[in-house]
C-alpha cells in the first residue's frame, strides 16, 4: 500500500490539526505515494531503529516522538538527528511522527496510561478551547434533509460522543432575484417568499473546509446565505492530560508501587506524602508540569506525570501527591497504542514493534 494511506488513517485518529504549536508531527521525510512494505513502530527513531528497520525489510517507521523538531540547516552527520535522516534518506525509509496530536486525543496516549493503571470514569483533564465553530445557514425545506446529511457527512454536528447533531428552525426568506441570476424557486425581479429551515451545526475549526465545500455544493440556491460563529465551548474529548479513577481506594504508597509496577519505572519521584486514601488519579504522559493547577482544580489525589524541576515539586503545597516516573516510562505504552489503531485498519500489513529501548536514561 501507499504511505499516504497509512497516514491518512493515523491522522483521521489523531489529526494534526491538534499538535501543539512548537511540535512537528506528521510525516519527516519520505513521499506519500511511496510504497510501504512494512513498519517499524516505536518512540524515538534513533539509528538504531533506522538499523532495526533496514533488517526487517521495512521502509517505515513511525514514533512517538518527530526526530526533528526545528529547521535542519545542514546535513553532515555531526548530531544524532542528522545522522538519522541521512540513513533514512539513503536506505529510502520514510520516518512519521504522531506526538502531541496522539497526546490530546481522548483515546490517546493518556488514554493507554489509564488502560495500564485500571483507571474508569477517564475524562480529558484540560479540553482545549477556542476550537469549535457554529454553522447556520438557510435552506429551502424540500433540501434540508439532503443539506443536514452532506454537513454530516463532512463532519458537522458533533458533540462529544453524539453525532447527526443540529438545531432546525422553520420560518419563511425572503428574496429578489436580479437580471443575471437563476433562481432556484421564484422569478427574476420578483419578490419572493420562500418556506426555509434554519440549520444549525457544530463543527470543530480544522474541519471548516470540508464542512463549507459540502455546503455550497449541496445547498441548491445560486447564493448561499450562512454564518459562521466563533465559540468559547470547551471541546471536551480533545485536549491534555486525563483524570480517571481506581476501582478501590488505596493507601498512597500502595498507589506508589502499583504505579511504578504497571509502568516498569525504574523509579518514582515523589511530593509529601498526605496520609490518605486515593481514588482520583490525574495523568500526563511526557512532560506535564503544566497541568498541576488543572490536576489540583479537578481534586485529584495523585498527579502522575514526568519531568519535573526540583522547584516544582514545591507546588504541591501539600493538596496533591506529584509522582514523576520518567518520560521514557510515560510514554513507553504508545507503541502498543499505534499497533492497536493500525492493527483494526491493516490486519495483513507488516507491523514491528522495535526491540531497541530508546530511553537515554538509566537507573541503578
Amino acid at each position: 500500500m501507499k504511505l499516504k494511506e497509512i497516514t491518512n488513517y493515523l491522522e483521521s485518529y489523531a489529526p494534526l490539526a491538534y499538535q501543539e504549536s512548537y511540535d512537528n508531527a506528521g510525516l519527516i521525510c519520505g513521499n506519500e505515494n511511496m510504497h510501504i512494505t512494512g513498519a517499524v513502530i516505536c518512540l524515538d527513531s534513533t539509528e538504531e531503529v533506522i538499523d532495526e528497520a533496514i533488517a526487517l525489510g521495512c521502509n517505515l517507521v513511525i514514533a512517538h516522538h518527530p526526530i526533528v523538531f526545528s529547521g535542519l540547516k545542514k546535513f553532515n552527520g555531526k548530531n544524532y538527528i542528522e545522522r538519522v535522516i541521512i540513513k533514512a534518506i539513503k536506505n529510502d525509509i520514510a520516518i512519521y511522527a504522531a506526538h502531541t496530536n496522539l497526546d490530546n486525543m481522548l483515546n490517546g496516549v493518556n488514554a493507554k496510561i489509564a488502560e495500564k493503571l485500571g483507571l474508569s470514569n477517564c475524562k480529558i483533564l484540560s479540553p482545549i478551547k477556542n476550537n469549535l465553530k457554529k454553522l447556520a445557514t438557510f435552506c429551502p425545506e424540500d433540501k434540508a434533509e439532503q443539506l443536514r446529511t452532506a454537513l454530516f457527512n463532512a463532519g458537522a454536528g458533533s458533540i462529544g460522543n453524539y453525532s447527526e447533531c443540529s438545531f432546525n428552525t422553520n420560518g419563511t426568506g425572503t428574496f429578489k432575484a436580479g437580471n443575471k441570476t437563476q433562481p432556484y424557486v421564484g422569478e427574476q425581479g420578483k419578490l419572493h417568499y420562500e418556506k426555509e429551515v434554519k440549520i444549525e451545526l457544530i463543527y470543530e475549526s480544522n474541519k471548516e473546509g470540508k464542512v463549507l465545500k459540502a455546503l455550497f455544493e449541496t445547498h441548491p440556491y445560486e447564493e448561499v446565505a450562512y454564518d459562521l460563529i466563533a465559540l468559547s465551548n470547551e471541546q471536551q474529548n480533545i485536549g491534555s492530560g486525563l483524570i480517571g479513577e481506581l476501582s478501590d481506594e488505596l493507601s498512597e504508597i500502595d498507589f506508589l508501587n502499583h504505579l511504578k509496577a504497571k509502568m516498569k519505572a525504574g523509579s518514582v519521584k515523589y511530593t509529601q506524602l498526605l496520609g490518605k486514601k486515593v481514588k482520583k488519579i490525574a495523568i500526563c504522559g511526557g512532560s506535564g508540569s503544566f497541568l498541576l493547577k488543572n490536576a489540583i482544580q479537578a481534586q485529584a489525589d495523585v498527579f502522575v506525570t514526568a519531568d519535573f524541576k526540583y522547584h516544582q515539586f514545591f507546588d504541591a503545597e501539600n493538596r496533591i501527591v506529584i509522582a514523576d516516573i520518567g518520560h521514557f516510562e510515560s510514554e513507553q505504552y504508545t507503541s502498543e497504542l499505534f499497533y492497536e489503531i493500525l492493527t483494526k485498519k491493516f490486519n495483513t500489513f507488516a507491523l514491528h514493534l522495535s526491540k531497541i529501548n530508546t530511553n537515554p536514561i538509566n537507573y541503578l
